[in-house]
């Protein structure tokens, strides 16, 4: 059996074309964002090129004053219940072979392709009582009725049988067919129309976990949306590679305040293979299927802040802009390596404090011996924040850092500045005079 820690050492990072197309996305945005991260970010990490929802919707976006997500629209389903490719959008699924032709190219270009789904079998196909492979059931008798998600209409949730997982086998079976390396699944880390049991899908968690395990292809699963449930961390870990703790994430001061609080919370469970997922990045332009293209509303110092917690944290990244339409600052924001060598989960964060006006984070890189301090400013205005020495030390301790260590300076990596923060050895504090939600990151100097 594949163990799920072998194929995502590191958390994936990549585009999803979510928060530009929405249910839009056609196989020429695809192919033209996979050619951009190729050539310009493949270098730095950036490998995933992931189709967000309703691929397979016909129409998809048609009714956008009036539904994100048309009820009972037409769906494209093979003769076993298994969604397919729009092929006015794709069209070189037409013929049967789905997604191959766009992973292939995705492939050939040296990058990983990825698809969105929603958990359960399409109601068409219950309602139409239509084959299942590898199962005497219908679809209808492998649905249940009562399990639907709240703002999507296109599935019902699996009962927990043998049928129901060779339901899903049989998605895994086409899936690694097509050459799919990620799957994002939706309505499943939190089913939050039930509100007593948030966690009702966690069979079809277990029943998707075996069917990648029988498919014969790494593929890392994620799961969405969020706030994942903390007491079930354990149950993401077996079953997951990435589950996201937070609903939808855009450009809004509030919600990137609100990941210090939830960043604070899933701190201990950053593992190899296992990644709490703070969303995908709003930056650049987005918006574009939503019909209000726009650049992102963060300024500079937010961006930065959120680079910079994303990445001690150890959470997967996600671009949500159009690539193609990348400018020059986000370029170098998201290409900053001393920002990204934070990512690996052998560096270990803690958070050293948190209040309603400042934050500071430290991590440890056991393999590379490095260590890393942070200090944000939660304020609307700016203000001179510090972390004493002993707390700095504690922290680091806490993750793995031995005592003996001594630090002659630091570097921080937004600008490149060096300082000395040495006093004996031990750093009397890190202090830095911060603009309102900006934030200053270094990597101390050992000896």
């Amino acid at each position: 059996m594949m163990n799920k820690n072998t194929f995502a050492k590191t958390p994936p990072m990549g585009w999803n074309s979510y928060d530009y197309y929405d249910t839009t996305v056609d196989e020429a945005a695809v192919r033209a964002n996979a050619d951009y991260m190729a050539q310009h970010l493949k270098e730095y990490g950036w490998e995933y090129v992931v189709v967000d929802i309703q691929w397979y919707a016909k129409g998809a976006g048609s009714e956008r004053v009036l539904f994100q997500y048309i009820p009972f629209s037409e769906l494209e389903m093979d003769e076993y219940s298994r969604l397919q490719p729009d092929r006015s959008r794709f069209p070189s699924s037409a013929g049967g072979v789905g997604f191959g032709p766009l992973a292939a190219y995705v492939h050939s270009l040296g990058l990983k392709f990825g698809i969105h789904i929603m958990r359960g079998i399409p109601r068409q196909a219950a309602q139409a009582h239509c084959p299942v492979k590898g199962s005497q059931l219908t679809a209808d008798r492998i649905a249940d009725p009562s399990s639907i998600c709240g703002w999507n209409p296109d599935m019902y949730g699996v009962r927990d049988i043998p049928e129901g997982q060779a339901y899903y086998d049989s998605l895994l079976e086409l899936y690694a067919f097509w050459g799919v390396d990620f799957i994002k699944c939706d309505d499943i880390c939190n089913t939050n129309l039930y509100q007593q049991n948030p966690y009702s899908a966690a069979h079809e968690v277990e029943m998707l976990h075996r069917a990648i395990e029988k498919c014969g292809r790494p593929i890392v699963l994620s799961l969405s949306p969020g706030p994942a449930l903390i007491e079930k961390a354990w149950h993401y870990e077996t079953f997951a590679n990435m589950w996201r703790i937070t609903d939808d994430f855009w450009d809004d001061w509030k919600l990137l305040k609100a990941m210090f609080y939830r960043c604070e919370l899933w701190q201990e469970h950053v593992s190899e293979g296992c990644y709490p997922d703070c969303d995908m990045l709003p930056v650049g332009r987005i918006g574009g299927g939503f019909g209000q293209e726009r650049a992102s509303r963060f300024t500079q110092a937010e961006q930065r802040t959120m680079m910079t917690l994303w990445c001690l944290f150890g959470s997967p990244l996600m671009i949500g802009a159009e690539l193609t339409k990348l400018d020059a600052e986000t370029y170098e924001l998201l290409t900053n390596r001393d920002i990204l060598d934070m990512l690996p989960p052998s560096c270990r964060p803690r958070q050293i404090f948190r209040d309603e006006e400042k934050a500071a984070w430290v991590a440890y890189d056991s393999e590379k011996k490095a260590a890393y301090a942070a200090l944000f400013n939660l304020k609307d205005e700016a203000a001179q924040l510090s972390a004493d020495g002993g707390s700095l030390m504690n922290a680091l301790m806490s993750v793995g850092m031995s005592r003996d260590v001594s630090f002659t300076g630091g570097k921080e990596l937004w600008t490149g500045e060096c300082t000395e923060l040495a006093t004996e050895g031990l750093p009397e504090e890190i202090r830095a005079s911060l603009c309102a939600h900006g934030c200053r990151v270094w990597r101390l100097e050992i000896v």
